[in-house]
């Protein structure tokens, strides 16, 4: 699945502070799924830019599913190696909250095939700073 738009950095950043406070305390109001959903867009969109290819499928229901890291691609069916997590999870990953270990051992982040794993060396994708 090609990736539709690049994500801007700025407007990425902007989306992921929008929910931060979600993110840093699991308590706290959980912002609207507008801003959630955007948030998740753009951090998987800026995944694709960083990594591009089609060799593992990153899909964070029921926001976006992208195609990233260079190899064969996958056109069809269900796709050899693929990164699956709840937003929350794929949010906490993205801003360096949780590291992708952790998060499979916990059971929030599923990895099938070879190559799922290598989307822990792109993250990262964006800092929060304090």
């Amino acid at each position: 699945m090609p990736v539709s738009r690049s994500a801007d950095p700025a407007a990425t950043l902007a989306a992921v502070r929008a929910v931060a406070h979600w993110l840093r305390d699991e308590d706290a109001e959980l912002p609207d799924r507008a801003a959630i959903a955007n948030a998740v867009r753009l951090t998987a969109r800026t995944l694709a830019t960083m990594a591009p290819g089609g060799s593992v499928e990153v899909r964070v229901p029921p926001f976006v599913a992208v195609q990233c890291i260079s190899g064969p691609r996958h056109t069809r069916g269900t796709p050899p190696n693929v990164v699956e997590t709840d937003p929350r999870t794929w949010l906490l990953l993205a801003t360096g909250l949780l590291e992708a270990d952790q998060a499979a051992e916990r059971g929030a982040l599923r990895l099938s095939g070879s190559r799922a794993g290598e989307v822990a060396a792109w993250l990262p994708l964006v800092t929060l700073g304090d």
